[in-house]
């Protein structure tokens, strides 16, 4: 007699325990053919097709595993559109591994119609819009974020909230002379990003050691000469440069944004082209170090699909525009039901099952 679903899902966690990844995916596909409506089992499948961890770190999907896994995770919440840890796994892979953010956008916008005062699907829509340069549409979200009705007591959350304000506000006011849209070839920031090609953007750590080590060194050795010469000036010049170092960061992070901005135009312009599947970037910037640098920083799920989006040829329209969260009229199920707000027919359209 065939096993049940149930039966053939304990087998799946049985050889998870085992360390036998394969056999538990195996397990987990039979189960959602038997019961097609087994959440457990879809996550299961979400779960085990991506990699593994090793060595305690984790390996990053590839195009195939990141497409697979996300088809399973729209059969989890379809099933039970509680499942957070569904909701946010798929944010992570259509927005970080896949590169599609407007997906990612409406993917969240769906979970706030499961939990419409939860402000995670909100922090997580403004980090996207910011990405794109749309700080109008930032702000009546920040607006919604921050209003009474939202629940949100978890002091981990209260800290995300206001790291996401300031986020925008620092964003907004880097370009607060001119917003950079990469899918009009005639804009200004085009001619910067050719001109500054050859160079790659300064790290944190390089910024660290250029910048702010000297100054906080200037002002340590001037503490201690003027009061390190005893046990309590001591004490008093250790805080001192560890108040400095902390000071200086915070007012210096605006001048290494200022040095990268070429770069983070850049990126701007690849989420663009991910997010679409056309391309904006000219083939003089696409071939230089700065762009190798730029994706290089970025997943290897993504890349397959970028590299496959230029191949395409396909141009990303002048008049482009995400669509930014008008939200009120969008089917929480857009993934299934040929709405206006479904994906373009490629990475998501793969079967999880298929071996």
């Amino acid at each position: 007699m065939a096993k049940s679903a149930e039966l053939t899902w304990l087998d799946a966690l049985e050889a998870e325990e085992s360390g036998d990844r394969e056999a538990a995916l195996g397990a987990a596909k039979k189960t959602v053919r038997i019961d097609p409506t087994h959440s457990d089992g879809w996550m299961g499948v979400a779960r085990w097709t991506l990699p593994p961890e090793t060595r305690g770190r984790q390996d990053m999907p590839d195009l195939q595993q990141s497409a697979k896994a996300m088809a399973a995770l729209r059969k989890v919440v379809e099933i039970d559109p509680e499942n957070f840890d569904a909701w946010r796994l798929g944010g992570v892979l259509l927005v970080d591994h896949l590169g599609m953010l407007e997906d990612g956008i409406r993917w969240w916008e769906a979970r706030r119609a499961v939990a419409p005062y939860e402000v995670t699907p909100l922090i997580e829509q403004i980090g996207i819009l910011v990405r794109l340069g749309y700080y109008e549409e930032c702000a009546s979200l920040i607006e919604e974020l921050f209003s009474e009705r939202m629940d949100a007591t978890d002091s981990k959350q209260l800290a995300r909230m206001e790291d996401v304000r300031r986020m925008v506000s620092r964003a907004a006011k880097m370009e607060q002379d001119e917003i950079f849209k990469p899918q009009n070839p005639k804009h200004p920031r085009w001619v910067i990003i050719e001109r500054m090609k050859a160079r790659k953007p300064t790290s944190p750590t390089r910024f660290l050691f250029l910048v702010i080590a000297p100054l906080v060194f200037i002002l340590g050795t001037f503490a201690m000469m003027v009061a390190g010469d005893t046990v309590w000036g001591s004490v008093f010049v250790f805080l001192f440069i560890l108040a400095c170092f902390m000071v200086i960061s915070r007012l210096t992070s605006s001048l290494l944004h200022k040095l990268n901005r070429h770069a983070l135009d850049l990126d701007r312009a690849i989420d663009a082209e991910t997010s679409t599947g056309k391309v904006c970037i000219p083939d003089s910037v696409r071939s230089s170090k700065l762009y190798i640098a730029t994706t290089g920083q970025r997943m290897p799920a993504l890349n397959e699909r970028l590299e496959l989006i230029v191949e395409s040829g396909d141009k990303l329209p002048i008049r482009w525009k995400p669509e930014a969260p008008s939200f009120s009229t969008m089917d929480d199920k857009w993934w299934e039901d040929g709405s206006e707000g479904e994906p373009e027919e490629e990475p998501g359209e793969l079967d999880p099952l298929d071996d």
